[in-house]
């Protein structure tokens, strides 16, 4: 018999699968955070199957994974940023007016 591996697709259509998929990966912020929306909506409605729920909980744990790159990513070109705004601003705050 075949496991409870069943991923849900971005149409919301339960497929078969492993690991996280190459689409997911790829996914924009918005893409995954709307997907993710929907997943918890379909989740929270009930009348799924739990095979059904299991896919979607699963996809959902991958959505949020890859919101949550994402958001790391974001965070970490800020640090970055303000990292630099810091060092120019001391750089020439040395010189004096």
């Amino acid at each position: 018999m075949g496991g409870m591996t069943s991923k849900v697709s971005e149409s919301g259509a339960v497929t078969g699968g492993g690991g996280p998929s190459e689409a997911a990966r790829a996914l924009g912020y918005e893409q995954a955070r709307d997907e993710l929306i929907e997943v918890v909506r379909r989740l929270e409605a009930g009348g799924t199957t739990l095979e059904e729920s299991l896919a979607l909980w699963e996809r959902g744990e991958e959505l949020a994974k890859v919101c949550r790159r994402w958001l790391d990513g974001a965070r970490a070109r800020l640090d970055a940023a303000l990292a630099e705004e810091e060092e120019e601003g001391a750089a020439s705050g040395d010189g004096g007016e």
